[in-house]
């Protein structure tokens, strides 16, 4: 069944690693760039009714819920099997969690990205532990129990004590899902720029080593495990029944169609996408062109992202995968082919060998403009 994320670019901040197309927008843009979003969603050709909805960012928790409410309007269905908001700790009311309820929201992800105040301030981020226990509570309240919480690998001054101090909140706040992310070094953020350019600002000085990173992602597989929250993708791990429907989509090569400023689409074997900037967006003239998708690499590359990995068929890349097992990398099991926790780590490698990428390689739990946020099949898939 067929899925739709719809974008919302504007935040009342910017995060210093963040490399979305999004941040402070001029505030007289945003009445436009909703009124755009709402013409797009109702001119749209929809020839199936989408079983999910995803709502990222930017911030879409700042959405007022008159204009969640008209988005939401102009999506058929109304009450889909799962309907999740991006949203950012901090300043949640009882009345904005009930207006969500009244537009069929069910799942919230939470951009948490750590437990630690020190960690938090050099980021840019204002909430605390404190805040997010309270909010999380007030979601349960009001009946939201699917909950997602984002944490990063390798912010500015995170240590092996802080980082078991962010999965021990985890472990307090029995969130059903989690997606763990490893700090991504590019031009696109405050902070990569600073790292690629060997400066010291937003702690740019102050980040771990790789090596440090890596063992931080792997003490999260093994702890979110014994907590019940065993990984089924890269970087996002659920109880059973909590993993993601709509990022489920993207991995095994369902249809989706992306609203919004950077929404990518892909059906009936093609992809297009939307101008990359709100602005650009509201000012678009005539529709995306539409290119055919890989349906040899593609296949590979996202289904070796799932911890089941993908059916061991005859292909063109048996070559490369024997060499892979050969490498420790991959595995068979059953019928099927999957990475070892060493090709996990190594994954860039991989999927290079399947598929060649528009922008660069998706790496192993590496927060990239996805999800993530972007809807890109070709990027990385989503946080939760």
């Amino acid at each position: 069944m067929p899925g739709v994320y719809i974008a919302y670019p504007f935040c009342a901040q910017k995060c210093t690693f963040c490399n979305f197309a999004s941040g402070v927008l001029p505030k007289e843009l945003e009445p436009r760039y909703v009124q755009a979003l709402v013409d797009e969603l109702r001119t749209a050709d929809w020839h199936w009714t989408p079983e999910t909805v995803y709502l990222g960012g930017g911030t879409p928790s700042n959405l007022s819920v008159h204009n969640l409410t008209a988005i939401l309007a102009a999506v058929p269905g109304g009450q889909w099997r799962e309907a999740t908001l991006e949203a950012a700790p901090g300043g949640l009311l009882k009345e904005t969690v009930s207006g969500w309820r009244s537009v069929f929201i069910n799942r919230i992800s939470f951009g948490v990205q750590s437990f630690v105040d020190k960690e938090l301030s050099k980021t840019g981020r204002k909430h605390n532990a404190a805040i997010v226990e309270h909010e999380i509570l007030l979601l349960r309240k009001q009946g939201i129990e699917s909950i997602n919480v984002d944490l990063i690998a390798g912010l500015p001054g995170q240590t092996l004590e802080s980082w078991h101090h962010s999965l021990d909140w985890i472990e307090r706040l029995a969130v059903p899902h989690v997606s763990v992310y490893m700090l991504e070094v590019d031009d696109d953020s405050r902070l990569g720029r600073e790292i690629v350019s060997g400066g010291t600002r937003y702690g740019a000085g102050d980040i771990p080593e790789d090596d440090r990173i890596a063992d931080f992602y792997e003490i999260a597989v093994e702890r979110l495990a014994k907590m019940g929250i065993p990984r089924y993708e890269i970087s996002n791990f659920a109880r059973p029944g909590f993993e993601s429907i709509h990022n489920l989509k993207y991995w095994k090569r369902e249809p989706y169609l992306g609203f919004g400023a950077d929404g990518h689409s892909f059906d009936d074997g093609k992809r297009w996408q939307n101008p990359e900037t709100a602005l650009a967006y509201v000012q678009r003239i005539g529709n995306p062109a539409k290119t055919p998708a890989d349906a040899i690499g593609e296949p590979f590359f996202l289904g070796l992202r799932l911890a089941e990995g993908i059916q061991d068929e005859a292909s063109s890349h048996q070559q490369a995968i024997e060499q892979f097992m050969r490498d420790g990398l991959m595995e068979k099991n059953a019928g099927r082919v999957r990475l070892t926790s060493r090709g996990v780590l190594l994954s860039n490698l991989v999927f290079q060998e399947f598929v060649t990428l528009p922008d660069r390689p998706t790496g192993p739990a590496v927060r990239s403009r996805a999800g993530g946020k972007s809807n890109s099949a070709l990027r990385v898939l989503s946080s939760g």
